[in-house]
């Protein structure tokens, strides 16, 4: 388990970064509906990766979430932005299942992967979280040495790899391999905060998952690391699906294909292409937020 993490305005959950049971993963859904297969016969990056329908979340009697309908597409970024509290974080963490760790979380409606619901009785959240990885606001990196943390799901689950050659494909999809290569037996207390954070997506990639949810990855970091990330967010989206949380909107029209704007109550106000979220908003509320008249 790492290092709790909360919102402002949001209850906080016990954060986990898809280190999961293999045998759990294959007894997922016992179909096809969620797969690794993206060889020839792979979808284009046009198909619906995430899909809901009608998802309503409550915290006891308080609805953070009200009727969200949306199609995330795959291999692509979608931003999701909005003021503090409207359910961005809410909406990231249900679609790995971490609002089951909230006691008072009520959930109502679907939220599809490939297809299946996953709060279906027969999805096991702890296999979907392998799916779909999680990488947080606060870069949490294990007290164990560098090598050890990108290693830690391959051995928690068990997986049949070659590990040394996993933990320096991952490393260089993070962009820290050239950084660290010579120093994996290094703690990775010891690296700095933007080199934490990219040990930290490099540790959620290195079981293969199919997506990647970032909850304000960069808000924590200074502009030099912060650069750094979202060059790796874009390298990322050509073999995940990226997610991504931001009060950052200057970063959200950089970095996104799509956008999606909540505002207060938990609406999803507009979802679109992240050009015409930011140029030409259907939503005099959106056009509103996004030039700073409220918000």
């Amino acid at each position: 388990m790492t290092q709790n993490e909360m919102t402002d305005s949001e209850p906080g959950i016990d954060s986990q970064t898809t280190t999961t049971d293999e045998a759990a993963s294959e007894s997922l859904l016992g179909t096809t509906e969620i797969a690794d297969d993206r060889g020839a016969d792979a979808v284009s990056s046009a198909e619906t990766v995430i899909e809901t329908r009608d998802l309503n979340v409550y915290y006891d009697d308080v609805q953070a979430l009200d009727d969200i309908n949306m199609e995330i597409p795959e291999n692509q970024v979608t931003a999701l932005i909005g003021p503090s509290g409207c359910g961005k974080s809410t909406f990231l963490r249900c679609i790995n299942r971490m609002n089951d760790l909230v006691d008072s979380a009520r959930i109502e409606g679907e939220l599809r992967f490939r297809g299946k619901n996953v709060y279906d009785d027969d999805v096991d959240p702890v296999a979907l979280r392998r799916k779909i990885g999680m990488v947080f606001q606060h870069p949490n990196p294990f007290p164990k040495s560098i090598y050890d943390n990108v290693a830690y799901g391959l051995r928690v689950q068990n997986m049949d790899v070659d590990t040394d050659a996993v933990v320096e494909e991952s490393l260089k999809k993070a962009a820290l391999w050239d950084e660290v290569k010579d120093q994996l037996d290094r703690s990775a207390l010891d690296l700095s905060g933007g080199q934490q954070q990219r040990l930290c997506i490099a540790r959620a990639i290195a079981v293969d998952p199919e997506v990647i949810l970032m909850d304000e990855p960069a808000s924590a970091l200074d502009p030099i690391a912060t650069s750094k990330i979202e060059d790796l967010i874009d390298e990322l989206a050509e073999e995940y699906t990226v997610v991504i949380v931001t009060h950052n909107m200057q970063q959200a029209a950089r970095i996104s294909n799509k956008t999606a704007v909540f505002l207060t109550g938990g609406e999803l106000v507009e979802f679109d292409d992240t050009e015409t979220i930011f140029e030409n908003p259907e939503h005099q509320r959106v056009e509103d937020y996004i030039t700073g008249k409220f918000g």
